[in-house]
C-alpha cells in the first residue's frame, strides 16, 4: 500500500480524499489543510463521506512530510498562489513523494514548460528523488487524453474542438467566479482568467500536448473573448445574487494554428445562468457537461457529464480530474523519478475497483 496524502480539502481535496480511500493500492496517511477551523477533523467527515477514516487533518507540513510518504495528492489552489504552490510541490517531492495536482498550469507541458516553473521542479526531482504528473482540472483528460483517443476513429481530421460548458453557479469557489472569471462585475472589468495571454498561459499546454502527439507543427496559438451581461439580476444558491447589467456569460477560445487554420481547439462556454448567452452552446441536459468534437470524416461528437456531492456537475468533473490524478500514483511509483505529463501516463482502467466501496 502507497501511502499518500491529500494537501487541501476544497472542491479538489474533497475529491482526492474520496478517490484514495477508494483506489485498492493507496492508503490515506494524513491530510493537510490552511484552515485552523478544519485542524483534527476527521478526513471522511471533510471529504462528505458520511463516515470516519481514523486520519485527522492537520496542518503541520513538516511533520507529515517527514513521515516520508509514497505520494502526495496537491489539491490546493495554484489559481492566484502559483508561487506558494511551487514551493509547496517541491517541498513533498524533496521529500521523496510522487506528487499529482492539477495546480500549476504551465506544467501540464513540461517539456516546453516556462524555465521558473521546470527548473526547480528538476532541482528538487534531482535532490529528492520524487516525481511530478500535473494535468488539469478542466478536467486534464478532457483536453489531451480523450480527443486523441477519439481522434483517432476517424478517417480524415479536420479539426479537435474540446469544449467545457458549464453553469459556474454550481461552481463553489466564489472568489474565482466573481474575480478571476469575472462573474457579476460590471462590463468594463477585466478578470484576471480572461486578460490577453492567460488563456494561452492556461490551456496552451494542452493544445501543444496534442500537436506533439497528432505529429503536427503549431503556427502559433491564437485567444478569442465574448462576454455577455445578464438582461435579469439572478439568485444563486451558493453565492447570493448575481446583478442585471453584469457579466452573466464568457466564451472563449484557445486555438491552435496548423497551416494557417484553426485545428486543434480548446473552448470554454461559462454562464452564472442558463438565460444568459442561450444562443451559444448548452449541455444536452442539466448544468454542465464536457464536449469533444472531432470534424471531419466521419464527425464524431462525445459528450461527457459527471455528477457528484448531490448530482452536481461541476463536483462530477473535479472528481473526474482527480480520478485521472489519483489513478496514476502506483504507476508514477514504479517509474523513474522525473516530470511527466499526460502522453507519458497512461489512462488505465479501474484494476481493482469495480464494485469496491
Amino acid at each position: 500500500m502507497i501511502s499518500t496524502v491529500v494537501w487541501g480539502t476544497g472542491n479538489v481535496g474533497r475529491a482526492a480524499i474520496r478517490a484514495v480511500e477508494a483506489h485498492p493500492k493507496l492508503k490515506l496517511a494524513a491530510v493537510l489543510v490552511h484552515d485552523p477551523g478544519k485542524v483534527g477533523r476527521d478526513a471522511g467527515d471533510l471529504a462528505g463521506l458520511g463516515h470516519g477514516l481514523g486520519v485527522a487533518a492537520s496542518d503541520d507540513i513538516d511533520a507529515v512530510l517527514a513521515s516520508g510518504p509514497g505520494a502526495v495528492v496537491y489539491a490546493a489552489t495554484g489559481d492566484i498562489r502559483p508561487d506558494e504552490a511551487l514551493d509547496d510541490i517541491g517541498r513533498a517531492i524533496r521529500a521523496g513523494a510522487v506528487v499529482v495536482t492539477p495546480a500549476l498550469y504551465p506544467l501540464y507541458d513540461q517539456r516546453n514548460a516556462p524555465p521558473e516553473f521546470r527548473e526547480p521542479m528538476l532541482a528538487a526531482i534531482a535532490d529528492g528523488g520524487g516525481s511530478l504528473f500535473v494535468s488539469g482540472v478542466d478536467p486534464g483528460w478532457g483536453n489531451d487524453v480523450l480527443p486523441l483517443l477519439i481522434s483517432g476513429l476517424g478517417t480524415t481530421v479536420d479539426a479537435i474542438r474540446c469544449q467545457e460548458i458549464f453553469d459556474y453557479s454550481t461552481y463553489e469557489q466564489e472568489e474565482s467566479v466573481r474575480y478571476l472569471v469575472g462573474m457579476g462585475q460590471p462590463m468594463d472589468y477585466e478578470p484576471l482568467m480572461l486578460a490577453p495571454s492567460v488563456p494561452t498561459m492556461v490551456w496552451g499546454g494542452q493544445i501543444r500536448l496534442m500537436a506533439r502527439a497528432l505529429g503536427v507543427e503549431l503556427d502559433d496559438i491564437r485567444e478569442t473573448l465574448e462576454r455577455r451581461p445578464l438582461t435579469d439580476t439572478v439568485s444563486t444558491r451558493t453565492m447570493g445574487e448575481f446583478a442585471a447589467g453584469t457579466q452573466g456569460a464568457v466564451r472563449f477560445e484557445v486555438r491552435g494554428i496548423v497551416g494557417g487554420e484553426p485545428r486543434i481547439v480548446i473552448e470554454h462556454v461559462t454562464r452564472i445562468h442558463a438565460s444568459c448567452a442561450p444562443d451559444w452552446p448548452t449541455p444536452p441536459d442539466g448544468d454542465g457537461a464536457h464536449r469533444v468534437i472531432i470534424e471531419g470524416r466521419p464527425r464524431i461528437e462525445v459528450t461527457v457529464a459527471a455528477t457528484d456531492e448531490g448530482e452536481n456537475r461541476s463536483a462530477g468533473g473535479n472528481a473526474t480530474a482527480v480520478g485521472r490524478l489519483v489513478g496514476a500514483v502506483d504507476w508514477l511509483v514504479d517509474a523513474e523519478p522525473g516530470l511527466y505529463d499526460a502522453l507519458d501516463v497512461p489512462l488505465r482502467p479501474a484494476v481493482g475497483r469495480l464494485g469496491r466501496k
